[in-house]
This record gives C-alpha cells, structure tokens and sequence, in this order.
C-alpha cells in the first residue's frame, strides 16, 4: 500500500510559487499513481484535503485536479485500487496552528490570528492516521472517502482557550489581561471557511461511522492525460496563463484571489 501525501501545505507560499506547487502536487501524483500502477502496487491511497473543495488558492486547486487523475486512472479498471481520503488539519502536523500558539504565548504574545471569523476543521494524528488506513481498506476503486471531522472551531476561540489552559487571561480591549490576540488578516489564497464535499447530495455512509463516502464528476482518463500534459507545458514555460485556465475550466468553483 502506498499512501501519497503530495503537498506542500503553506498556501501564501504556494500561491507565490503556483508552478512548483502544481509540478510538486499535481504532476507529481500523476507520477506517482503511474508508476504504482505500473508496478502492480495493491493499493494506492491519494491524502487529500478540504481545501481541493472550491478552492480560492492553488495548494486546493493543485490538490483537485490530482483527485481528478486519480479519479480518472481508477475508471480505466487498473489492478492498482485507487482511493482518494479528504480531510482537514491536523492538530499538532507540521505547519499546524497550535504549535505556533504555544511559541507565541511562551513569550509572552501576542497571539496571531487571521480574521475574528475563520474557523477550520481539526483531528488529532492518531484520529487522521487510524481513519486513514481504514478508509484506504475499504476502497474499490476511484473512492473519494471524507472524514467526519466535528463540528468547526473558531480559531480564535482556540487561541483564547490555549491561553486560558496555559494560566493566563487573554487581553481584552482595554488592556486587561495577559495575552494579547492580534488580528493579522487573511494571507493569500486563505478562506474564512473550508469545505469537505463538492457536491452535497451525492453523499453516502459507509460502514464506519466517521467515514463518508463521496460521488463526484470526474474526466475520462483519456481527456485528464491530455489536460495533465498541457498543465505541464504550462508550468516549463511558466505561462500563468494557461495555467489558471486549466484549474478554472477542471476545478469546479476555483476562483483566483
């Protein structure tokens, strides 16, 4: 079994960089899934994320269109089964917000937070990891499986109760309390809110209570080869281009920022 993780997770510094970041996500899935395929690999598992939903930045739009070639290549029947699990953040993975709060209340502050209003689904690893492999179990082929992953949190609930769990007030507006929360606005290509499923009807429960089970529209493979080969032709000549109109036209509701 392999289990393909294929991002990089910094969205402002993917948006700065869309090539690499296609080359390295998209591309790089493409890659990946031939060569397991062609090796007679059992099972192939594509980590994916709640960010290829609607994506207003290119780490999502990257992410979808290597769902698409998965999705595409599984339709073919290989002997390979092809899934696809989606899921949110991690608490404590690299690039996680908790452990930047930590640093920021041990110095004393102030907390950063993009925007009063963003809020983001959480698990922790073990949750991710053991749901992961569970879904990965029960694929038959070009499987999009989501994670129940609760109810939303606010992030800068989260912040305000990191504080509070580590014996300090949070700071109020007249300067009252210990750690200040600073807003610091929405960085490139983030989102107040993020999504699991593209299309909410076409949704069904599997046999593990936490995991869903998604049907959503996918290209022929044949069609996804072709687009796959004019993404790179875009990212060797760097034509931008080209670019957002391939992820414009495959990635349903992507919007440049």
């Amino acid at each position: 079994t392999i289990y393909h993780a294929a991002a990089y997770k910094h969205v402002p510094l993917v948006e700065a960089n869309p090539f690499e970041g296609i080359y390295n996500t998209s591309i790089g899935t493409a890659r990946s899934v031939d060569a397991a395929v062609n090796q007679g690999v059992e099972t192939f598992v594509l980590i994916s994320t709640d960010k290829a939903v609607r994506p207003t930045n290119v780490m999502g739009a990257s992410k979808r269109m290597a769902e698409l070639y998965c999705q595409g290549l599984a339709a073919t029947h290989p002997k390979t089964q092809i899934s696809i699990v989606r899921f949110g953040n991690v608490l404590g993975s690299s690039g996680s917000v908790v452990p930047l709060f930590k640093k920021q209340i041990a110095q004393g502050g102030p907390v950063t937070v993009t925007h009063p209003e963003v809020t983001r689904y959480f698990m922790t690893i073990p949750e991710a990891a053991q749901l992961v492999i569970q879904a990965g179990a029960m694929g038959t082929g070009g499987d999009v499986f989501l994670l129940d992953m609760g109810e939303p949190v606010k992030i800068v609930d989260l912040a305000k109760q990191m504080i509070r769990l580590s014996g300090f007030k949070t700071m109020d507006d007249k300067g009252n309390g210990d750690i200040e929360i600073q807003f610091t606005g929405l960085r490139p290509g983030e989102k107040l809110y993020e999504e699991l499923l593209i299309d909410q009807e076409n949704v069904e429960k599997t046999g593990h209570e936490r995991i869903l089970k998604s049907f959503e529209k996918y290209s022929e493979y044949s069609e996804i080869y072709k687009v796959f080969n004019s993404l790179g032709e875009s990212v060797d000549h760097s034509n931008f281009n080209q670019l957002t109109e391939i992820l414009k036209k495959y990635v349903d509701g992507y919007r440049a920022c």
